[in-house]
């Protein structure tokens, strides 16, 4: 069974920075597609960056320019997503997913509050 560690959530102030990290482990794949999506309360559930086996990477549109993801180059079970100037629209519980043969993984979500 999948399991998916999400760490690096927090209070926050506007125009800072800070990284999610999210781990897997429990099953014996090779590289995976994994990414984050996010929710805020209200609001519908948003995919906000996206990597995929062959290290393509994809973007909402709200984040372009600010966010990154990407995969630990000793470990590629476990993805970044360093978060830049940050703004409160930004608060909501990430959670990390991952994708393999179909079948997808969830984190348990971590918590990100930006406010001053």
């Amino acid at each position: 069974q999948v399991q998916l560690a999400e760490s690096g959530g927090g209070l926050a102030q506007p125009g800072g920075s800070l990284r999610l990290s999210c781990a897997a482990s429990g099953s014996n794949f090779s590289i995976p597609n994994m990414g984050w999506y996010r929710q805020a309360p209200g609001k519908q559930r948003e995919l906000v960056a996206a990597i995929t086996s062959g290290g393509t990477t994809d973007y909402a549109d709200s984040v372009k320019g600010r966010f990154t993801i990407s995969r630990d180059a000793n470990a590629k079970n476990t993805v970044y997503l360093q978060m830049n100037n940050r703004g409160p629209e930004d608060t909501a519980v990430y959670n990390c997913y991952l994708c393999y043969g179909g079948v997808a993984s969830w984190g348990q979500g971590t918590q990100v509050t930006v406010s001053s």
